[in-house]
Parts: C-alpha cells; sequence; structure tokens
C-alpha cells in the first residue's frame, strides 16, 4: 500500500504535537539529560536524546536510528543516512544540531561514533515517561508519533514532493516538476529549511525554494523563472545588478520571499483579472482577526502555507470561510529573491 501525506491532515486528530509542544518536549529531553551526576547515567540519558533529536528533526523511524552504523553519520556535510530494507535515504540536519550531535557523540563514545545499541522499548519508555512529564497525552510522545509531528510541520514550509521524498515516502501523486529536481537538489532544498528553521532568523512562511528555469532581461531589470517543487512557478522582478550579485544563472537554486501584505486575496470563482505575475489557488487554512488588520493564511495543494495581511474590512468583502478556496496574487517585483 502507498504511503502517502496528506497536507490536509491535521495534528488535532490524532493528539499529535504541534510545532510548539515539540519544542517544549525537546526542551524536557535537555533538561533530563543534564539533571543527573553519574556519568554513566548521563551518557545513557544522552544517547536517548540523540535519538530524540534524530526522530525530531528528520522523521525517521525508531529502528533505522537504532540501525544506524557510523559510516551512516556524517556530520560534517550535516547528513544522515537511514536505511530501511532494500531501501536508504539521506537526511539533512541544521549546522548547529550537526555540531551539538557530535559534542555529544563525542562524550558518550569517545570519538563521536554513533552506538545505538539500545532495546527499543527501553527507548519507547523514556518516550513515553518525558511527554507525560511535559502533560501530554503518553501516545504523543511515541517514536511513531513524533514521525508524524515532524511531517507536518515540514508540510507547512517544504513542499509535499520535496517531504514525501526526504521521508521516504513514495507516491504516485509526485507532480512532473518534480523530476526537474536532482537527488542534490532536493538535499538543498531541505538544507535551506534546516538552516532556517534553526537560526529562527525569519519567519518561513511566504517562501519558495526553486530552480531558475528562465531569464528574461532587457537593459535593467531582469524577470527571473522559478520552478518550485511543487510545480509552481515563480516570477522575480530584480535589477541586473541584483543578478550578478547572487549569481543567478539557469539551474541555479534559490529562495523566493513574499512579505505577508505584498499578498492579496480574491474569490477563486472570480474571472482573474488582475496584471499579478504570480497567481496560486489554495484552502483558507486559518483566520486571525484584530481590530483593524487580521492575518489569513492558505495553504497550496503541496502543502506550502502562504500568510496574507489584510484589513478586516478588505477580509469581510471577499466573502470566504475556512476551507473555501481562494486565489493568492502578488507580483514581480514582490518577490525577493535570497542565493546561499
Amino acid at each position: 500500500m502507498t504511503n502517502q501525506i496528506s497536507p490536509a491532515f491535521h495534528s488535532q486528530d490524532e493528539g499529535i504535537l504541534d510545532s510548539s509542544q515539540l519544542n517544549e518536549l525537546e526542551r524536557c529531553f535537555r533538561a533530563w539529560a543534564e539533571l543527573v551526576a553519574a556519568k554513566k547515567t548521563k551518557h545513557s540519558r544522552h544517547r536517548i536524546l540523540c535519538i530524540f533529536l534524530l526522530i525530531r528533526y528528520t522523521g525517521a523511524k525508531l529502528q533505522e536510528v537504532l540501525s544506524l552504523k557510523p559510516s551512516d553519520v556524517n556530520l560534517s556535510e550535516c547528513s544522515i543516512t537511514y536505511t530501511s530494507g532494500h531501501n536508504t535515504r539521506r537526511a539533512v540536519i541544521s549546522r548547529n544540531l550537526s555540531e551539538e550531535l557530535g559534542g555529544i557523540l563525542g562524550k558518550i563514545g569517545g570519538h563521536g561514533e554513533i552506538n545505538f545499541a539500545i532495546d527499543p522499548a527501553y527507548v519507547r519508555k523514556k518516550f513515553y515517561e518525558r511527554a507525560e512529564q511535559c502533560g501530554f497525552e503518553k501516545k504523543s510522545g511515541g517514536p511513531e508519533m513524533l514521525r508524524k509531528a515532524r511531517t507536518i510541520e515540514m508540510l507547512h514550509n517544504v513542499p509535499l514532493p520535496a517531504v514525501q521524498h526526504l521521508l521516504g515516502h513514495s507516491s504516485p501523486h509526485l507532480t512532473t516538476s518534480f523530476v526537474a529536481f536532482s537527488e542534490n537538489d532536493i538535499r538543498e532544498i531541505a538544507r535551506r529549511y534546516m538552516e532556517r528553521e534553526s537560526g529562527r532568523r525569519t519567519s518561513a512562511r511566504n517562501s519558495f525554494h526553486g530552480k531558475v528555469i528562465a531569464l528574461h532581461n532587457n537593459e535593467i531589470q531582469t524577470l527571473v523563472e522559478l520552478l518550485t517543487p511543487g510545480g509552481y512557478k515563480i516570477y522575480s522582478l530584480i535589477t541586473n545588478t541584483s543578478v550578478d550579485r547572487l549569481g543567478v544563472s539557469l539551474g541555479k537554486l534559490l529562495t523566493a520571499e513574499v512579505k505577508a501584505p505584498w499578498l492579496l486575496l480574491e474569490q477563486s470563482k472570480r474571472s482573474g483579472v488582475s496584471s499579478a505575475e504570480n497567481q496560486l489557488e489554495g484552502i483558507v487554512a486559518g483566520v486571525s482577526k484584530g481590530g483593524i488588520n487580521m492575518e489569513c493564511t492558505v495553504m497550496l495543494p503541496d502543502g506550502t502555507e502562504l500568510c496574507s495581511v489584510l484589513t478586516v474590512e478588505g477580509f469581510n468583502k471577499l466573502q470566504v470561510n475556512i476551507g473555501d478556496t481562494v486565489r493568492i496574487l502578488f507580483g514581480a517585483n514582490a518577490v525577493i529573491l535570497h542565493a546561499d
């Protein structure tokens, strides 16, 4: 049976932890690992902490983590190679997490090597204990539930095809455009997300990772056309000076960002009459109203979450509710490009 991921899957449906709860559980694990004096016990707890962090940030299965060999871990390249049956997949982690794992493994293993020869039942017990310590349901802290929680968390920021690829899921619904991205491209897209997530420097919403597939330039500006793994084309108009400074060229991976106030919404049933170069359709996933302004989140079919800030009056004129389909509009001038 094909293992698929649905962007419409909600964490509340099965008591799955959301991002803030996952962060709380992580703090609990870290405190638990340190609050002990005996060296042997501290090493044991740090080993459990490593297992939790790998599941928390790579969405790995418990058995995949417990089966890791030293050769599967390349902390210098921030990658972990998991094996499940005859299949292997390469997961990426942030530089911060890679350095932390290296430090922990250096203390408990002597040479920074992986040694997770631990009884799975014992690991589950410790996971359940930490969940209950946080006031969560016991089952919410189980490895399988944490894998699901991580999947949902990534779906809010990484295109569905990339998440499927990274977690080792197979699906007949991968978009045609996805085949234009190599294994290295997908790892690079995942790496950028992991670094952004780790640094917490900016909101992950309204971000697209894509490959340059066309450049249309004149004497002053260039229209850059990006293709995302989810199959969307995003257009950005930047100066030729910026093209040179960013090293923009065909095939280059870039990150495109759009500020929330620049995203306009309209009913999808209306005939498109806007001149905006970027026009996408999605489902209204959330609404947060203030006194004057409000925030509306829209989920695209590939799981990408976009956020639009508009006036309460403007939203009321739209006459849409959660679950309705809307069209998201933004001009090429509103798209900011980043190159790592």
